[in-house]
C-alpha cells in the first residue's frame, strides 16, 4: 500500500504545491474540503477512513483573509478556521490507527506589529486585535485536544513566496507598472518564507518524533518593506517606482476589497525552534528567494 497523507483545506497555493511535492515523493494524496471531488467535510465516516493510516495530517483550512473585515467575513475567517480544526481532533481522538502527526496552519499575525524586535516562540508577544484573536482561536482549537498517539504542531506561518501563486503577483505587478515604491511608512518588518522551505519544515517536523507544539515558519532574515521593494526592482530591472502612502492604501483596500493590515503591520518573526533544532534553510535572503522566483 502507499504511503498516505491527508490534506484538509489544501486547494489553495500552499496545498498544491504540497499535494504535488508529495505525489512526486509517492504518497497517496487525500483531501478533504469542500470542493465535491473531495471528501466532504461533513462526511465523518470518510474523514475517518482517510486519517486511518495515514503519515501525517495537514490542515491549512480556511477563508482567505484577503477579504473585507465586515461581520459576515469576520465570521466565517473565524468558524472555518476553529470548526475544521474541531472536527479533525475529534475525529482523530475516535479513530483506531490515527496518524502519529497532525501539522495544523497557524499564522505569524499572531504576534504584535513589531519594529523595536523580533518575535520568537520563547519571548514573542501576542498582540491584539480581529486578526490575532483568530490565530489565538485556531490553535486553542488544535491543542484542546488530548492526542496520545499523536504529535500536535501548529506552524505559525509567515508570508509565502513561490512561482505560482500567493502574493507575488500583485508585488510583481506593482513593480511592472512604476508602483515599487515603499507601501506606507516603509519601515515595517516584512517576514517572509519561501513555499520549498515551508516543505521541507514538514518533513523535518515528521523526521524529528520529538518535535510538537509552536513553531515560526519564517525565513530567518526578516527585511523591512522599503528593502523589499528595492529588491524586487533590482530583479526585475525597474530604476524607479511611485511609493504608496497610508491613505492610498486605505482607499486602494477598499476598492480591490481588502485590508491594509496585510501590508502595513510589521511582522519581525524569526524561526529560533527551527534553528536550535538543527534545521537549515535553502533560501535564507529574500535575494536567493527572488532569484529563484523570478527568473
Amino acid at each position: 500500500m502507499k504511503k498516505k497523507v491527508v490534506l484538509a483545506g489544501g486547494t489553495g497555493f500552499i496545498g498544491q504545491f504540497l499535494e504535488k511535492q508529495f505525489i512526486e515523493s509517492g504518497y497517496e494524496v487525500v483531501h478533504i474540503s469542500r470542493r465535491p471531488e473531495h471528501i466532504s467535510w461533513t462526511d465523518q465516516k470518510r474523514i475517518m477512513e482517510a486519517l486511518d493510516g495515514a503519515e501525517m495530517l495537514i490542515n491549512l483550512a480556511g477563508k482567505t483573509v484577503n477579504c473585507r473585515y465586515n461581520d459576515k467575513n469576520k465570521k466565517e475567517i473565524m468558524q472555518s478556521r476553529t470548526e475544521t480544526t474541531e472536527i479533525l481532533g475529534q475525529t482523530i481522538a475516535n479513530c483506531d490507527n490515527p496518524p502519529p502527526l497532525w501539522i495544523n496552519s497557524s499564522t505569524a499575525t499572531i504576534y504584535r506589529h513589531a519594529e523595536d524586535r523580533p518575535m520568537t516562540e520563547a519571548d514573542g508577544e501576542i498582540g491584539s486585535g480581529f486578526s490575532v484573536e483568530v490565530a489565538k482561536a485556531w490553535e486553542a482549537s488544535l491543542f484542546e485536544f488530548d492526542l496520545p498517539k499523536t504529535r500536535q504542531v501548529a506552524l505559525r506561518i509567515a508570508i509565502v513566496l513561490g512561482k505560482d501563486g500567493g502574493v507575488m503577483e500583485p508585488y510583481v505587478n506593482l513593480v511592472r507598472f512604476g508602483l515599487g515604491g515603499v507601501q506606507g511608512p516603509g519601515n515595517q518588518m516584512f517576514s517572509w518564507i519561501h513555499i520549498e522551505d515551508l516543505y521541507r519544515i514538514v518533513l523535518f517536523i515528521k523526521e524529528n518524533e520529538q518535535l510538537e507544539g509552536v513553531f515560526n515558519c519564517a525565513a530567518p532574515t526578516p527585511i523591512t518593506n522599503r528593502e523589499l521593494m528595492a529588491q524586487f526592482r533590482k530583479r526585475m530591472n525597474r530604476k524607479f517606482g511611485l511609493s504608496s502612502p497610508k491613505w492610498m492604501l486605505e482607499m486602494g483596500a477598499v476598492f480591490i476589497g481588502t485590508e491594509t493590515e496585510l501590508i502595513l503591520k510589521s511582522r519581525w518573526v524569526v524561526p529560533e525552534r527551527l534553528k536550535n533544532e538543527g534545521f537549515h534553510f535553502k533560501f535564507e535572503t529574500i535575494e536567493k528567494a527572488l532569484q529563484q522566483i523570478l527568473k
